[in-house]
């Protein structure tokens, strides 16, 4: 017999949130402060310090709250499975009933579903009641580490485009540079993203198109009056 060679998707889940999340928050946040500080007619000197500082905290922020959002995550997995384990060494048959029912009420009948209980339990107690009970598998058991670092350089992957735009448009193409940079890169990481998910790349392409480029016209706004008052 031929090994199972079928790929899933959902094996990719918690690297790629973490991954797109933070380099679509690098490009949008960066971007949208760098043109909001020149909207405001500061120097070149005082924009690519906002754009850095923005680089670097950003990355901070995202790498703490991934770490500790997906933290609280795998303590309360920890939590299921330590009352899992308790519960199989003290009532036993009171976990292979609901495993059992379980398995009734997704179409087997009492007996087989008894003998299909009763089979896993003895072969792999703790991780077929994860499974069953919770959905904790090790294809999504949290990884805060993992997570954090994800995040964090993804975040400083996506700004250091709009870093970058500086360096090489630092006139009066700035802003338009800029905008145009993010924007393109946008559109790749969001049809990227959505096509190793599995769904329309050109939807996640609008998505993020649509919220980066509002923020960015947002921020613009804004500095161009704060220039104009002070």
């Amino acid at each position: 017999m031929l090994p199972h060679r079928e790929r899933h998707r959902y094996s990719r889940v918690g690297w790629l949130r973490a991954s797109v999340l933070g380099a679509n928050d690098g490009i949008v946040s960066t971007a949208s402060l760098i043109i909001g500080v020149a909207a405001s007619k500061s120097s070149i000197s005082a924009i690519a310090t906002a754009g850095l500082a923005g680089l670097v905290a950003g990355a901070m922020s995202m790498a703490t709250g991934e770490f500790v959002s997906v933290s609280v995550q795998r303590d309360t997995e920890q939590a299921e499975i330590d009352k899992e384990k308790i519960e199989l060494a003290t009532v036993p048959e009171r976990e292979l009933e609901e495993l059992t029912a379980i398995y009734v009420q997704r179409g087997l009948d009492e007996n087989l579903a008894q003998q299909v209980a009763t089979r896993l339990q003895e072969v792999d107690p703790i991780g077929t009641h994860l499974r069953e009970e919770l959905g904790i598998t090790e294809l999504n058991t949290a990884r805060p580490v993992q997570a954090a670092c994800a995040s964090a350089l993804s975040f400083s992957l996506g700004a250091a485009v709009p870093l970058l735009a500086i360096l090489i448009f630092p006139g009066d193409f700035l802003i338009a540079a800029t905008a145009i940079a993010a924007l393109l890169v946008l559109t790749v990481t969001g049809a990227v993203a959505s096509r190793l998910g599995g769904s329309s790349p050109t939807r996640g392409a609008i998505r993020v198109l649509i919220g980066g480029g509002l923020a960015m016209a947002i921020t613009a706004l804004i500095g161009n009056l704060i220039g104009s008052v002070v």
